[in-house]
This record gives C-alpha cells, structure tokens and sequence, in this order.
C-alpha cells in the first residue's frame, strides 16, 4: 500500500494546497471579514505580524503584498523580541499573534503581552480548537484547512494567501484601489491552483535533472529580493529542518556583504527572481555564485540561467507579489524528496533530550500535530 494513503506526509498536503487555495479565493470576503471590519474602524498606519516559523516566513512572504495595496508599513516580529523589548506599539498601530497550530508557547505569551499593554488580543491561527482559543480576545481562522504534519506546507502558502486576500479586501473597502484593479489581481488569484500544481511537475523534473546535487547537498544559501525573500526564508527553513544541513537565507545584496566569502564548489545556491526591480541584481549575483559552484539554481525565466540550472514559471505574471503563493512548493518537494531519498527523517540521537529543556509547544500540539 502507498505510504501516503496510509499516513500522511508532507506531499500529501502539497498536493492538498491547490484545492484549498482555490477555496479560499472562492470565499475570500467571508474568511477575510473579521479582520477587514476590524481594520476598516481606523486609520491604521501599521500593521504588526508577531509570528515565529514557518508563520514568520508566511507573513514574510505576503509583506510586500500588503505594503502596496493598503500603503502602509508592515512589521513582522517574533514572539519572544514583542514580548522583551520589541512591543512599542502605538494608537494606530494594529497588532496580532500568528500560529497555525495555536500551541506555539512563545505565541500564547504574545497575546499575553498584547492584553498586558491594553491592546486588543488578536490571534490568527489554523485551529481554532487550539490554546490560542484561551488567550485571545479575538480568534481568527485563516482557512488552513487540516495538516497534521508539523513540517508545515499548506499553512504557510494559505497564511501568505489569506493575509493577501486581507489586504485585497480592505483595500477595496478603504477605497485605496479600484475595482478594476481589485478584480485584476482576483483573476490572477484564481491562477495560483493552477500554476502551483504547474510548479509541483516542474520541481520534480527539476529533481531528477539535478539528484546527484540535490543529495549531496551540504550548506545551502536561498537568496531574494522583495517576496523572493520571503521565499528564501521559508526555503531555508524547509531545508534546514528535513534534510539537517546548515541553511541559511538571506536578502540577495546582503549575502555578498560577507557570508559570501566562504564559498567553495561544495556549496549549493538558490536564487529566487522578483520579475521586478530586483531582478537585474540577482541574477548579477547568481552568476558570481555560479562562478564559483556549479551547485546554483534559479527560480527565474531569465535565459542568463540555462535550463539546467533553472525552474521557470511559465505564466503571464502580471502582479509578481503572488508568486510566493505558487513558487513555494518548490523547496517543499526538494526538502521532502532529499529527506525521503537518503531516509533522514530520524534525528541525531543526542536531540532526544532536547524538548526536555527547551520545549516551543503546548501539550495539546499532540492531538493536532503527529510530527
């Protein structure tokens, strides 16, 4: 019998990601709601994402996103720099806690501090059953669906999504955009199921083409501008936690700002194109690297990276801030098909005493999560 059938995986919920995607653009007004009639009662002029993870990199990957279609700033801080010391927050600033299980412990004592400072709890999560219900005076359901696989895929593609759609909605409310435009962007939204099923085929041919690099893999930098950044977070993280290797992202220019300096033909790269203002400079910077390694790779359709080295995106991007919505299963596939061909799922032995000092779940985690 399939070992997907019989216990899900990580692809399992890859390949769940387009349904719920498309779902989610359906019924975008109804999901989005509680928190667009909360923005709507204000002038916002900042917006404060406090997650950690794969949350993080998902409010990461939607930043720029939100900065353009409701023209403010956005600030993504961890849960435990809000709680010390990063947590100024002012009248017009809106605030809320991210976790998709709701059981992240440094989350819960965000909300913690939120209510501490007289601000409105708010917390954003995929279970609503979750801790979170406890602690927050506002709980929102950002339509993750179910994944009870703790390397988390379809939760952070929807968070990206939902906090998309959220700018979408309240900025057609606030009048910060026509209809015509809101109506552009929703039609190239009910692209992305497509074009992340698209990517899944292309990652894994991009896989075969390259296995022998793939799984040899031994540090890996994931770099980006602009929402390729975002990307490259969650890349690295992806990764890092699946396949235990040093992986690190980095914002494009900074990474030739002195982690460059250590570079060898060991090293494999991946290069993530914003199709925009970022482009040019990027793909400056992958062909240093490559000079360098011919373990370098590119999300991008630029012909400066040759078909062996390159996953294309053949779509008529016309809003390049979605891409994070499609292009993400790509390091999802590598990570899980690296993990799955050299069966590195099991950690070092010595990790087994860890959560004993330094745990970042609750015990209800348990019942919602299996890994």
């Amino acid at each position: 019998m399939d070992k997907e059938k019989m216990q899900p995986t990580m692809l399992t919920y890859i390949k769940e990601t387009p349904a719920q995607l498309a779902y989610n653009n359906e019924h975008s007004k109804e999901i989005t709601k509680q928190l667009v009639d909360l923005y709507l009662k204000k002038d916002y002029q900042t917006i404060w994402i406090i997650a950690c993870g794969s949350s993080f990199n998902g409010a990461q990957c939607a930043k720029p996103f939100i900065m353009k279609y409701l023209n403010c700033d956005v600030k993504i801080v961890p849960p435990n720099s809000f709680v010390y010391h990063d947590h100024h927050l002012n009248e017009n600033d809106l605030a809320f806690v991210v976790s998709q299980s709701g059981c992240s412990t440094n989350s819960i004592e965000a909300l913690k501090k939120l209510k501490e400072l007289g601000h409105l709890a708010i917390g954003l999560t995929g279970n609503i059953n979750s801790d979170f219900k406890d602690w927050s005076d506002l709980l929102i359901d950002y339509s993750v669906g179910k994944e009870t696989v703790g390397y988390v895929t379809k939760g952070v593609a929807t968070l990206a999504q939902f906090l998309m759609l959220f700018a979408l909605e309240a900025a057609l409310a606030k009048q910060k955009i026509s209809i015509e435009d809101y109506e552009k962007v929703m039609k190239e939204l009910h692209e992305v199921p497509a074009r992340h099923e698209t990517i899944q085929k292309e990652t894994f041919d991009f896989y075969q083409r390259n296995k022998a690099a793939l799984t040899s893999m031994s540090v890996s930098y994931t770099c980006g501008f602009i929402q390729g950044y975002g990307i490259a977070c969650e890349g690295a993280l992806k990764i890092g936690e699946t396949v235990q290797i040093p992986s690190f992202a980095y914002e494009a220019e900074e990474f030739i700002h002195g982690p460059n300096l250590q570079l060898t033909p060991n090293y494999t790269l991946y290069f993530i194109d914003d199709f925009a203002c970022g482009s040019e400079r990027l793909l400056q910077i992958y062909q240093a690297a490559h000079s360098v390694s011919e373990r370098v790779f590119a999300i991008t359709n630029s012909p400066i990276v040759d078909d062996q080295h390159a996953i294309r995106l053949p779509f008529d991007i016309q809003e390049p801030l979605l891409t994070p919505l499609y292009v993400l299963p790509f390091f999802q596939i590598i990570a899980y098909q690296v993990t799955s061909d050299l069966n590195k799922w099991n950690k070092h032995p010595m990790f087994a005493d860890f959560k004993k000092y330094a745990d970042s779940k609750t015990k209800t985690i348990k019942s919602i999560m299996v890994d």
